[in-house]
């Protein structure tokens, strides 16, 4: 078993625990906060890192818990993850087609956003973290099946709402 480095081991996990707390948060502000928060957490927890199996797993971990006790306080539900435009390179040839690549990528974050929370995480740490499904249920708390039938419950979901959205407007 090898040492567990702070600045090799948890420092580079940051932007996919902020990732994750956005995800759970839909806030910037706050998922920022929660990224220190958890840190710090982790660097308190030193002490005891050898009994870690999965440093990895043990932080995202944390992070989910304080995201869930930080939008319990808060309940921050209403904010959406556009509150903050990121500048995207243009990959579409007009801006007809650009404003509409635009608008769909809008409504799919502001699908994903209105999933339940458990569907919303499972979904953001295997879509967009690509963690295997054994490491998500430890990370949740829950069985891999359940990991698997929430996320395929998230994706029926927002397919299903998706097409709705783009056939209303034919």
């Amino acid at each position: 078993m090898r040492k567990i480095s702070f600045r090799n081991d948890v420092l580079p996990l940051k932007n996919a625990l902020y990732r994750l707390a956005l995800r759970i948060t839909l806030n910037r502000a706050e998922a920022e906060d929660i990224v220190q928060d958890t840190l710090i957490k982790i660097w308190d927890r030193r002490d005891s890192w050898d009994e870690i199996e999965s440093i990895e797993a043990f932080s995202m971990t944390v992070c989910r818990n304080l995201s869930l006790d930080r939008i319990s306080r808060h309940d921050n539900r209403n904010a959406s993850l556009d509150d903050e435009k990121v500048e995207r390179p243009a990959t579409a040839a007009d801006p007809y087609e650009h404003t509409q690549q635009q608008d769909r990528i809008a409504m799919v974050r502001s699908l994903v956003d209105s999933l339940p929370e458990k569907q919303r995480t499972c979904l953001q740490l295997r879509d967009f973290e690509g963690k295997p499904y054994k490491d998500i249920a430890h990370i949740m708390g829950i069985t891999e099946e359940q990991v698997k039938v929430s996320i395929f419950r998230a994706r029926q979901a927002i397919k299903q709402k998706f097409q709705q959205i783009d056939n209303y407007g034919l």
